[in-house]
């Protein structure tokens, strides 16, 4: 049985085109590749490049020539000797070596998983005194910024969605710093993806609010009329959930839809106004709160002390001289509706 290009294209296939989907593909390409006269890549001077066919610059069926060409002079007897068919074979061998090894087989991702992991004391148990030794010129320096206490948490504060009770306290935190900026706002707004750590049970530090609040994000208010904040509501609700601020009460479905908004017992008013404390980050639109883009009346201090990490010391810091611990619950600000385990699950995380 003669060895003919097609051969060579079966065998190309099964290297290069492993899966029997990609079958139709590689004939396609071996069918255009058959149907084109046979050309010399290197192209006269006298001839301009226009003239010549496709096939003659095209990479895609130089791999498949090459291929084609040399299982050919392989298995194609010829009157030669020994040391030509040696070098040939040699020559050949090492065309299929780099055919072989510039196919890439495709792959696909069929599933993320991601878990959140509390680095805290648990991991002192065992000490390694090389790297305390080492790390020992550079923990003093940072300790002495990062280990003043600041308040103290009643209880483990973390963040998920839809609700929980860390992005509840920072969205109340938004509200309650509106008062230093003469600022009286009807609703506040924490994205739970700017929420970075929890705080544990008992003291917290300024370290411990900067793992929470590591980006510099300044406080923002601004005016949004009661149409835009219903869509700023479903926004949140295709998102699954936001840190929004006591007051607002939403209904959304598992699948992202808003149901029902509430502020203060009342629906939303679409010919209101309403004065929101948020993020600048989201006052920009961002997080896919797209309805922030419409405000109105903005006030946006960017200063290093409006870093929404230093309201939330400043908030620590007037509970603690309060004799009081932060505190925080899930109340029932925003209810997923056809909530199912493999939902709750990937919420948590």
């Amino acid at each position: 049985m003669p060895f003919t290009s097609e051969t060579a294209f079966f065998m190309l296939h099964f290297v290069c085109f492993p899966r029997p989907e990609m079958l139709k593909t590689s004939h396609f390409l071996y069918t255009f590749h058959s149907r084109l006269p046979p050309v010399s890549p290197r192209r006269p001077a006298s001839l301009p490049a226009s003239s010549l066919p496709v096939q003659a610059f095209s990479p895609i069926f130089w791999p498949f020539r090459l291929f084609s060409l040399s299982l050919q002079k392989l298995f194609i007897p010829e009157q030669q000797s020994i040391q030509d068919m040696n070098r040939k074979t040699l020559l050949t061998l090492t065309a299929i070596l780099i055919l072989c090894t510039g196919c890439v087989h495709q792959y696909q991702v069929t599933g993320v998983q991601r878990t959140r992991i509390l680095v805290d004391n648990r991991y002192d148990a065992l000490p390694n005194a090389e790297a305390e030794a080492f790390m020992q010129p550079y923990k003093q320096q940072v300790d002495s910024v990062m280990s003043p206490v600041v308040g103290r948490a009643a209880r483990y504060l973390w963040a998920q969605k839809p609700e929980s009770n860390l992005s509840n306290l920072l969205a109340d935190i938004m509200v309650w710093g509106g008062k230093k900026y003469s600022e009286t706002p009807d609703f506040g707004v924490y994205n739970v993806g700017g929420i970075r750590a929890a705080f544990s049970e008992g003291n917290v530090t300024y370290g411990d609010v900067l793992d929470v609040a590591p980006f510099e994000n300044k406080i923002c208010f601004l005016t949004l009329t009661g149409e835009k904040v219903t869509e700023l509501f479903e926004q949140i609700a295709s998102t699954r959930g936001e840190g929004v601020s006591h007051g607002v009460q939403l209904v959304i479905t598992a699948d992202g839809k808003l149901v029902s908004a509430l502020f203060n017992g009342q629906p939303i008013d679409p010919k209101k106004t309403y004065r929101i404390a948020t993020l600048d980050y989201l006052a920009q639109g961002n997080d896919k709160m797209e309805a922030f883009k419409a405000k109105t009346d903005v006030v946006s201090p960017q200063e290093e002390e409006n870093n929404t990490r230093y309201i939330i010391m400043d908030y620590f810091r007037e509970q603690a001289a309060k004799g009081q611990a932060v505190d925080a619950q899930v109340e029932g600000r925003i209810v997923m509706q056809g909530l199912n385990d493999a939902d709750s699950r990937e919420l948590m995380h």
